[in-house]
């Protein structure tokens, strides 16, 4: 799904665009009928690239869950929808404007100003919208940073504080370092690996910035972001650092586990790490990602959770 906000077109200002048509107009000024061609080409050119535009942002109300609460979370579903509707007004009225002038030309003996007159128009119409185009420019460069998380792929959703080793984990039981990509409001990368277990493929997902605090030192636009996590298919993975070299204490980290089953409503397997260092009874497994003790019993312990998940899905759906 993220490809496709990759796909993105880059948005040109008002004014290039009306360069552009303007500039193109004049090649085509050709024969008895320059001015009705110059106002074709121009007009086809604005009301053209406007309506292309809007066709290849996808439409919010049918993209998964997961990405629209992202989107929303990002640049705002409901102003982005505003926007895009006054550029596809902006193409219907360019069009309106090109059709009208061209009606008027048929009996004119001043073509030429009519041709300008629409220019005129045309160029109004167009300066109107800049801020439109600017928001969508910007708004495509927040969308294409989202990470290549698949909503339909079963998740393990990695939580704990900083430090605690949830890149190492990923990376052990992906076989390779996780890719790295940046929700558009957090400053740190989110990692994300797959492995494949028969002929079911799974998706490990790190959130730094989002799975690693309380709820309440976040923000509003956060909190969305965090809110979009209800949407995957997952489980939740914990992972306590009981030797508190991670420079959090374990009190603080279970604060910050009880806040998140609070609100995830997702499974949660918790499992002490570093345990060649520290034990801590109260956890339901324990690893060490330094030496690779207990990674593969857990990794299997979550892939029992998903299929688990997966289970009780179809049996839901061959109930309805």
């Amino acid at each position: 799904m993220a490809v496709m906000f990759e796909k993105l077109p880059t948005v040109p200002t008002s004014q290039e665009l009306v360069d552009r048509a303007f500039r193109r107009s004049k090649r085509a000024a050709t024969g008895q009928k320059k001015d009705e061609a110059m106002l074709m080409t121009a007009g086809n050119i604005l009301s053209d690239n406007l309506s292309n535009l809007v066709r290849k942002y996808p439409s919010f109300m049918n993209i998964p869950p997961f990405y629209h609460d992202l989107v929303d979370a990002a640049v705002g579903v409901d102003e982005m929808r505003i926007h895009l509707s006054r550029v596809s007004w902006a193409a219907s009225t360019i069009r309106s404007i090109t059709r009208d002038h061209l009606t008027r030309m048929k009996s004119a003996p001043d073509k030429p100003s009519i041709r300008r007159a629409a220019f005129g128009r045309m160029a109004s119409v167009m300066k109107s919208i800049d801020p439109d185009l600017l928001f969508l420019n910007d708004a495509r460069q927040r969308l294409r940073l989202m990470p290549t998380v698949d909503p339909d792929l079963p998740a393990i959703i990695v939580a704990g504080y900083p430090n605690v080793g949830k890149s190492s984990f990923i990376s052990s039981v992906t076989g390779a370092r996780p890719e790295i990509a940046s929700y558009p409001f957090t400053t740190r990368g989110v990692g994300v690996g797959h492995f494949i277990r028969g002929h079911q493929r799974y998706q490990v997902v790190d959130t730094p910035g989002l799975l690693d605090r309380p709820l309440s030192a976040r923000n509003e636009i956060e909190l969305q972001a965090v809110a979009a996590l209800r949407h995957l298919r997952g489980a939740v993975l914990f992972i306590l650092d009981p030797s508190e070299y991670c420079g959090f204490s374990l009190e603080e980290q279970l604060r910050l586990l009880a806040d998140v089953k609070s609100w995830l409503r997702l499974p949660v397997l918790v499992v002490a790490n570093k345990v060649d260092l520290a034990g801590y009874e109260g956890a339901e497994m324990a690893m060490s990602t330094t030496s690779g003790a207990g990674v593969v019993e857990v990794l299997d312990r979550m892939v029992e959770m998903l299929d688990g998940l997966a289970a009780r899905e179809e049996d839901d759906r061959k109930e309805e």
